[in-house]
């Protein structure tokens, strides 16, 4: 076993302190890594304060991990130590299912092992994430960090970045393609870049005109404020794609006017709240309310290789970690352009 230390928090309203874990030692098919990098998604706040329904404790979150491989097993042929190596939302997955067969591991019909408040295959083990100094994860759930990507820029990439860019390549956000991003975040920040390279023609749905000059910086050509009704009206039938990056609750029936024939609104955030909805908007012009998890194996490796290619990272703002309490108070606030990203030398 592995003697590890990350900062967890014992229960829901609970700061986070130091605690000492151990993880499994490495086997033949394992990457042992030294996270050097981790980003703070607001999911980890909503499952950290057991807002997601029940929680285990003591809970270490972290699912965006940039780290340098110290060790290999002796099956593993993707790594070498050295490499930049990338952990994203799960470890593991049932790989028997179909869409396990398919590279689309996160909706694996038998076990997920999520990064963190799940347990291993054996549905016994607790997962622990990347706020901590070390992790042992099997070669085919690891990613690889090209090496023209910084590494702190890139740790958001495994969780904003792909449920970003998963969506974008699902509804053919491309050249020509009128998508709307609601909500100028962690999430929307990225879609917002992404959406931009692909050629899309961006707006940034927004209830905050200060973030208006970050969105044309980010690639949006338009920007329109969510509370004016004026607003809001001139948008009907704009869109042929509304990304939803939101987590607080909040009304989807004038988004959802926004849509033209056959548009779709895509859900990326968690709100608390469940939405309610008239059918007749949908109905008359066939529009569709769709939800999007983030991407498997395959599709995340493509996403990191794509924002290679485009010199797209995250925005980010790095953090030592007996800040994280801090950090996710400005989070919930909105305080944040718009990635915290722990720097892991700062445990020691």
């Amino acid at each position: 076993m592995l003697p590890t230390r990350g900062y967890a928090t014992h229960g829901p309203a609970l700061p986070f302190r130091p605690f000492d874990f151990e993880r499994r030692s490495p086997g033949p098919d394992d990457v042992h890594i030294r996270i050097l990098y981790c980003g703070i998604c607001h999911s980890d706040i909503h499952q950290a304060r057991g807002e997601w329904g029940p929680a285990m404790y003591p809970m270490v979150p972290g699912h965006e991990i940039v780290g340098e491989v110290v060790g290999v097993g002796r099956n593993v042929r993707s790594f070498q130590p050295g490499d930049l190596a990338g952990v994203g939302c799960f470890v593991d997955s049932c790989r028997v299912c179909r869409s396990c067969r398919e590279g689309l591991e996160q909706f694996c019909g038998g076990h997920l092992s999520f990064n963190y408040n799940s347990t291993e295959q054996d549905r016994t083990t607790p997962t622990y994430g990347g706020y901590s100094n070390q992790i042992v994860v099997d070669e085919r759930y690891v990613l690889r960090i090209p090496g023209t990507l910084d590494p702190a820029g890139a740790a958001p990439l495994l969780c904003a970045g792909i449920t970003t860019y998963s969506p974008l390549r699902a509804y053919n956000a491309g050249a020509g393609a009128r998508v709307a991003v609601m909500g100028l975040g962690g999430l929307g920040h990225m879609a917002v870049k992404l959406a931009a390279s692909m050629g899309a023609d961006v707006t940034v749905l927004s209830t905050s005109p200060a973030k208006e000059a970050d969105a044309r910086r980010l690639g949006a050509g338009d920007f329109r404020l969510t509370a004016d009704a004026d607003q809001r009206a001139a948008l009907a039938s704009r869109f042929d794609l509304i990304l939803d990056t939101v987590s607080a609750s909040h009304d989807l029936n004038a988004f959802i006017e926004m849509l033209d024939r056959d548009g779709t609104i895509v859900l990326l955030g968690g709100p608390p709240e469940p939405f309610a909805f008239p059918a007749f908007p949908l109905v008359m012009k066939r529009r569709r309310i769709a939800g999007s998890l983030i991407g498997g194996i395959r599709e995340t490796q493509e996403c990191l290789d794509y924002c290679a290619r485009h010199g797209i990272a995250s925005d980010v703002e790095i953090i030592p970690i007996d800040t994280i309490d801090a950090a996710y108070e400005r989070a919930v606030r909105g305080d944040v352009r718009y990635r915290f990203v722990i720097d892991l030398a700062t445990l020691a």
